[in-house]
This record gives C-alpha cells, sequence and structure tokens, in this order.
C-alpha cells in the first residue's frame, strides 16, 4: 500500500452511481415487493453499506477507513433503477472506492434476487460522481509576486561545523508550491535574528519561515525573537503542527515555534531538527497560504485567488 503517514486528516466525500436495467414488469414487481425474494431495495441497500466498510478487505491496495456516514438512494425510471451512494470519513484518503463499492454490491445484490424473473438484468454505468477533501481542496493560488525568506539559526551552521537539512528542505518544499525563496544562515544571537527579520519585513517579504533555536537549549531564542516584532500570534497554526507531530513522536510537544502575524507577513517559527521540519511543512501547508486572502479581508471566499498574496 502506498504510504499516507505524512497526510493530514481532513473530511472526504463522494458520490457514486450505477444503473440497473430491467424489464418494466419486473420493476412493477420489485417496487410492489412482489418477487420470490422478498424486500429487495431493503437488502440489498444493507449489502451496499456493508460493502462500503469492507472496501479494505476486497481491494487490496485500499486503506481501511472508518467511515462516519453510508447513505444508498434509488431513483426509478422506464425499466431503470439508479442507485446513488454518498460516503463521509474523517480520513487521510478519499472514500470514492468506498463509493464505488456500495453502489457494485448495491446492483450486484439487485442483480442476483432478480433472476428469478429476469434473465436479462443489465448493470452499466457504474461511475464516480463526485470526490472531495483532501490537501488539493485547499490549494492557494500563488501570484508571481509573492516572496518567501527560509532563515536557519544556528551557532553550529554559522560556523561552518554543522551542515544544514532543514532550511534546504523548506526551499524545496516551497519550491514544489511555486514560491520562491531566499536563504539566510545567522547565528543563535537574538539582536541578528531580530534585525533580519525586521530587514525581510521592510523589503516586502511575505513569508518568513525560520528552523532552529526552538527548543529548550540556553542559546535557543529564535522563538523570543518573533515574539520582540510581531504584532499578535496565530496560535492555531502550531497547535495544529504539534499536534500533527505528536501522533508521530512524543518530542514534538517540547518545541516553543510560534507563528506572528507583522503587517501582512507571517513568521513561521519551524523545529531545528530536519524530521520536525517536515512533519511541521506537512501539517501546515497548503492551508497557511489561505491566511493571505483573510488578512486582505476577503475572509474564507474562493473569489480573486490570484490576487489577495500580493499586496503587503
Amino acid at each position: 500500500m502506498k504510504s499516507i503517514t505524512n497526510k493530514i486528516e481532513t473530511l472526504r466525500k463522494a458520490v457514486a452511481q450505477s444503473c440497473v436495467m430491467v424489464k418494466p414488469d419486473s420493476l412493477e414487481r420489485l417496487l410492489a415487493n412482489n418477487l420470490p425474494k422478498k424486500d429487495v431495495l431493503a437488502v440489498a441497500r444493507v449489502a451496499g453499506v456493508m460493502a462500503a466498510k469492507k472496501t479494505s478487505e476486497l481491494i487490496p491496495y485500499c486503506h481501511p477507513i472508518p467511515m462516519d456516514y453510508v447513505e444508498i438512494e434509488y431513483n426509478f425510471g422506464e425499466g431503470c433503477i439508479t442507485i446513488q451512494a454518498a460516503v463521509e470519513a474523517v480520513s487521510k484518503t478519499g472514500v470514492e472506492m468506498e463509493a464505488l463499492m456500495a453502489v457494485s454490491i448495491t446492483a450486484l445484490t439487485i442483480y442476483d434476487m432478480l433472476k428469478p424473473v429476469d434473465k436479462d438484468v443489465i448493470i452499466q454505468d457504474t461511475k464516480l460522481l463526485s470526490k472531495t477533501g483532501g490537501k488539493s481542496d485547499f490549494q492557494e493560488k500563488i501570484p508571481a509576486s509573492f516572496s518567501a525568506a527560509v532563515i536557519v539559526t544556528s551557532d553550529g551552521t554559522a560556523k561552518g561545523t554543522r551542515e544544514d537539512k532543514s532550511g534546504k528542505i523548506i526551499k524545496e518544499r516551497l519550491k514544489k508550491f511555486g514560491i520562491k525563496s531566499t536563504y539566510t544562515v545567522l547565528p543563535d544571537e537574538k539582536d541578528k535574528i531580530v534585525a533580519k527579520l525586521n530587514e525581510l519585513y521592510r523589503n516586502g517579504v511575505q513569508l518568513i519561515l525560520t528552523t532552529g533555536g526552538t527548543g529548550l537549549g540556553p542559546r535557543d531564542v529564535t522563538v523570543e525573537a518573533t515574539k520582540e516584532i510581531m504584532d499578535r500570534e496565530i496560535t492555531g497554526i502550531m497547535e495544529a503542527a504539534r499536534t500533527f507531530g505528536q501522533k508521530r513522536t512524543p518530542y514534538a510537544m517540547l518545541s516553543r515555534g510560534i507563528v506572528g502575524q507583522k503587517g501582512k507577513t507571517l513568521i513561521v517559527n519551524l523545529p531545528g531538527s530536519s524530521k520536525g521540519c517536515e512533519e511541521t511543512l506537512d501539517a501546515i501547508f497548503p492551508a497557511i497560504l489561505h491566511s493571505y486572502k483573510m488578512m486582505r479581508g476577503e475572509g474564507h471566499t474562493k473569489s480573486q485567488n490570484a490576487a489577495y498574496m500580493g499586496t503587503r
């Protein structure tokens, strides 16, 4: 199975459909419950719900998903039974296969229960109608003018005795989102960090990502430097990151990183460890980019995506 370890949980929804073509008189008998096998629609609905729950047992590469909702509905036309299944789950992966499995087994159950009276039943047009959820639903359009900066705060890296991995990971991740960034290495000295943060802000940089200086060591001062210049703290972002990290290592709770807003610039403190840095990026991107739309007063609307991050 493909690893979904680094994915975040989001509300996933999917709707699938299948059609069962039957003779008109067979449909009349089904609706009148006048068939050798009684309660066809009720039994088929139960079968579809059970099938959705067992998808991972039947489709080899599907992940087990604790589903929160499965609903199967019928619509009747001339010689046609249309089945729709809606599935919902808060999960790391989508539920489209569960929806498709639900309509498929519902259709097969109807087929099985109708075949004693109708030898010409046809199952057709099994398809996915819609799916939502996952990071793809939270993508934001990045304007060409958007600018970011990466600051590595480490005495060892500044002296050349320690190789930087985390800063390079951040730059590479930003690149995947189409965001260009500058790169600076500083020692763990509060005054120098404050000066650099102020310089980047004055130069119109909209996103500043620091790595290092968020722990409990005597030289860890990045958080204090950020607090000195920020206008206000955005607590939810790091709450989400630490919750995500805590499920993977108990040491995540020891990070003091914060996210501060200065004007329309965000300053994000990431851990110094490369693993902690990766996990934090997994937790907060791309959703964090939605904050620029909010800072422009556009709330959670989906309009004007192309322009909302371009002005301080």
